[in-house]
């Protein structure tokens, strides 16, 4: 974590700001944390990545996940990459949705 009044670099985290995530207890409170934290850019392409990731492990092939969602070849290879190398992080994510009859 940061000191106070020290800069982050660019590869640096901050601990804080993921902290602060977990606290968002439901999705008009996310949406408007993440509407303060991102442009609108920012946020469609978070949105889109989701879209593509939840796709992907629903089995659907690249060329219906781009007619579907817009996203280019670049991004759908980028986040099915994501998919079999990352920390689990969808994994997890997409589990507990399905658990909570989400998804």
């Amino acid at each position: 974590m940061a000191a106070p009044g020290s800069r982050i670099g660019k590869k640096a985290k901050n601990e804080d700001f993921y902290k602060a995530i977990v606290l968002l207890d439901d999705p008009k409170t996310c949406y408007s944390f993440f509407c303060d934290v991102c442009t609108q850019t920012e946020l469609r392409a978070m949105e889109q990545r989701f879209e593509v990731a939840r796709l992907l492990t629903q089995g659907m092939v690249y060329n219906d996940i781009l007619e579907r969602t817009g996203a280019s070849s670049a991004t759908i290879s980028r986040v099915a990459r994501s998919l079999n190398d990352s920390g689990g992080g969808y994994d997890f994510v997409f589990g507990r949705m399905k658990n909570d009859g989400e998804l």
